[in-house]
């Protein structure tokens, strides 16, 4: 699949320089290279700082029990939607902070306890194909409820929206659609064998 990838993004690549070569806008062609990496470091360097600010603050949130309350409050919903998990177990902690860290709209953030998680399921898997909670925690991850979309404020500051946060109940109501369908078509599916 990145082998494609690799090519589509050539092909891009070399028909955009044909175009220029013969339409005669080599220059502009250059002007947009340079003007678009330009860009490109100016807004990681801006999102690195976000990141690293969001990322500190969810590890002094851990260091200061912070997710062992959250842990607790999420006990009754992750017993329901993860039954096959102890309610003390890594993998539970580590949903747990998943779900904040995106909760917090901190996608970034929310990978390595994404990949933790997934790692400790998947210890209790003697498979490998996904199990029930497996399949559960990737359709709640991809469907994430944004209390605050961090990374999406951070983007529409930068370019110089005068309200970046003003998309909030739309992210809201998306967010919770999407969390709601997809937790009830993986209850729906549960059990089902693939063959």
């Amino acid at each position: 699949m990145s082998a494609l990838l690799n090519y589509i993004w050539a092909g891009l690549i070399i028909i955009s320089i044909i175009c220029a070569v013969v339409t005669g806008r080599v220059p502009q062609l250059s002007a947009a290279v340079m003007s678009g990496a330009s860009g490109a470091v100016e807004l990681i360097i801006a999102m690195t700082g976000m990141m690293c600010a969001w990322t500190g603050l969810m590890k002094i949130a851990d260091e200061g029990g912070i997710t062992r309350i959250l842990s607790k409050l999420l006990r009754p919903v992750m017993r329901r939607l993860f039954p096959d998990c102890e309610e003390e177990s890594p993998a539970i902690k580590a949903i747990c902070m998943n779900i904040t860290a995106n909760f917090l709209g901190l996608g970034n953030a929310a990978t390595p306890m994404g990949i933790a998680a997934m790692k400790e399921l998947a210890k209790r898997n003697p498979t490998q194909t996904a199990d029930n909670s497996m399949a559960m925690f990737v359709v709640i991850n991809a469907a994430s409820i944004q209390l605050i979309p961090t990374f999406m404020g951070t983007l529409r500051a930068k370019y110089g929206s005068p309200a970046p946060f003003d998309i909030l109940p739309a992210v809201w109501l998306t967010s919770v659609c999407a969390l709601v369908v997809g937790i009830t078509v993986a209850k729906l599916l549960e059990g089902r064998s693939s063959g």
